[in-house]
């Protein structure tokens, strides 16, 4: 019996060549618990045997953990056991030993108040899972919102070498003939239900149109662009970013993935070495040509944060102004995401964009990002554009505006504004929470012009709590009524990748820490120049000494548990609403033993 299943050693093992090719052959990490000839060893290893892991699986080779965000709470990542799977036959047949462990499932569509709330709490968990178990490197299974930005940012911060495989878009919605995106509709017909001019039935079918297969969000959304950003950052296989979930090539991806993974378990490759400062500074360029998230700005920050990289919120004005936006989709453009991997997916316009990128950024392949998708083709320039040929010019992807009103600074995406209002001067409809607003967004007398500017505060990351998407605050019924489909809206929340409109985002400081926002007072007159990077109240600075004076803070939300330790700890908008003891990264090593 010996012969067949022998203990395993603490010698050279079968990772050496692996490793080497990524960079070293350090020791696995997997040794300090399987190669232990003790009572430890002992311990770590017939467990396993229990489940019938025979003793080949720990005698040497890496230890791959597939960290899968799956769960039925979580639609869009519904599918992530199929894709485990095929990752798992990766590792395998490539000499690993794969283990498959669950993280907290981040869904959109569920999570109250705000899954942001918990991504900082679904970073810590699998920062600390990868850490405390024998893991070598790890595939992080992902696919809504942010489950690809929290498992970034826990294995960022656990340094173990790392790589991202998000679950792909869904199809296409058809509704009527028509393409129908995930998120952009759905704003857009809701306020039509609203103005009457579609049925309670008709919404009925498309509600049942727009959804027709596993996948997040098909439109350019908060998933689809840090699927994009995180193969920007050199975490992911190139391609892997935009194939649709159901496309069998997803599954052939994913095994390649887990071979990788093999190969850079005990290497040098880690997520530090890869998402350098160059890396960052690519992502947001390609964040401008894909016309991305406005979410990619706070989760950037974040993950920064987590590395040590330097990157501030300028960076993404400054950065993101120098690239056009070349991809044709919604909610800046026409199309989805299945038109988007078929005319080439993000390779194909990162070779576009050679030129306007760093060569030299290392990805989860040992090559360069430029070297990943040299050559690759666009087989469609109506989807992906040329340089030449922008669906809008450089200069009007997210902007970012700084003011008496934002003095640290607030978001825009021009590229889904209304142009005519990103200069607007107009008299401010305050309102003190979301719920408030919403009790009279109905009514017909509300006192509100298609010059309003509309503000709804305490809808921040300590405020809300969690600083959720609703920033793209749905319009007075009575300007519906009008014909008036777009007004400016100020808050210190999110808005959805998906959404559209001309809203002024993450304003920061928040008004519930007491920024400018908590001063000011409906009929004082605000004034937005998007061009110029401005947003300002017009009110004399000491009649907002007055107010601040008399100003009182909100009480917390919360006196136990998560959201009290969150309240407490999260950092502002600015800085990527991390908490402020999360920031910055802990070695890999093996933790102190447990027996």
């Amino acid at each position: 019996m010996a012969a067949l299943d022998p203990l395993p050693t603490a010698t050279a093992d079968s990772a050496t060549t692996a490793a080497t090719t990524a960079g070293s052959a350090a020791p696995l990490r997997s040794r300090a618990w399987f190669g232990d000839g003790g009572k430890n060893g002992f311990i770590s290893r017939h467990h396993l045997r229990a489940m019938g892991r025979g003793g080949h699986n720990f005698d040497g080779r890496p230890v791959i953990g597939i960290c899968n965000t799956y769960s039925e709470l979580t639609p869009c990542n519904g599918h992530l056991q199929i894709l485990a799977d095929a990752v798992r036959r990766g590792v395998l047949q490539s000499g690993g030993f794969p283990l498959e462990f669950p993280a907290m499932s981040l869904g959109e569509p569920f999570l109250r108040p705000t899954s942001m709330l918990y991504r900082n709490l679904a970073a810590m968990e699998i920062e600390e899972q990868i850490r405390a178990n024998p893991l070598d490197a790890v595939v992080l299974l992902t696919g809504c919102d942010k489950t690809t930005p929290a498992a970034l940012m826990g294995a960022a911060s656990a340094g173990v070498p790392a790589i991202v495989f998000t679950g792909g878009p869904m199809l296409n919605g058809r509704f009527r003939g028509r393409n129908v995106g995930s998120g952009t509709d759905i704003w857009r017909m809701t306020e039509e239900l609203r103005a009457g001019t579609i049925t309670q039935e008709e919404f009925t079918e498309f509600e049942s149109s727009l959804n027709r297969s596993a996948g997040h969000c098909m439109t350019m959304g908060t998933a689809s662009t840090m699927a994009c950003l995180a193969e920007a950052l050199g975490m992911m296989l190139p391609g892997a970013s935009g194939l649709p979930a159901v496309d069998a090539r997803r599954g052939t991806l994913a095994e390649a993935t887990g071979a990788r993974a093999v190969e850079l378990a005990g290497s040098a490759l880690t997520p530090g070495r890869i998402m350098t400062r160059e890396a960052f500074e690519n992502a947001i360029r390609v964040n401008a040509a894909i016309g991305g998230s406005t979410n990619a700005v706070v989760h950037l920050l974040a993950l920064a944060g987590r590395l040590g990289v330097p990157l501030a919120l300028d960076d993404f004005d400054r950065l993101g102004a120098e690239l056009p936006l070349l991809v044709d989709l919604m909610p800046s453009g026409r199309f989805l995401m299945e038109e988007f991997a078929y005319a080439g997916g993000l390779p194909a316009l990162i070779n576009d964009l050679r030129d306007r990128l760093h060569q030299d950024t290392v990805t989860v392949t040992g090559r360069s990002l430029v070297d990943n998708c040299a050559g690759a083709e666009v087989y469609d320039r109506e989807v992906i554009r040329p340089l030449d040929h922008p669906v809008q010019p450089a200069g009007t992807g997210t902007a970012v505006v700084r003011g008496n009103l934002a003095p640290d600074g607030a978001v825009v995406k021009q590229s889904a504004a209304d142009p005519a209002l990103l200069r607007h001067t107009g008299p401010a409809l305050v309102f003190d929470s979301l719920e408030e607003y919403l009790a009279v967004a109905e009514d017909d007398d509300l006192d509100v012009t298609a010059d309003t500017v509309l503000v709804v505060r305490n809808t921040g990351p300590r405020g809300y709590p969690g600083m959720p998407e609703v920033g793209n605050l749905p319009l007075p019924k009575k300007l519906l009524d009008a014909g008036v489909r777009d007004m400016v809206r100020i808050s210190d929340a999110r808005m959805s990748g998906t959404a559209f409109g001309t809203c002024v985002l993450h304003v920061a400081p928040e008004a519930a820490v007491g920024g400018p926002l908590a001063l000011i007072r409906t009929g004082d007159r605000v004034r937005l120049d998007v061009p110029g990077r401005r947003l300002d109240m017009l009110v004399e600075d000491g009649e907002l000494d007055e107010r601040r004076a008399g100003w009182q803070p909100p009480k917390p939300p919360a006196d136990r548990g998560w959201t009290y330790l969150y309240t407490r700890h999260v950092t502002q908008a600015d800085t990527g609403a991390d908490l402020d003891f999360l920031v910055g990264s802990t070695d890999s090593a093996p933790p102190r033993q447990a027996f």
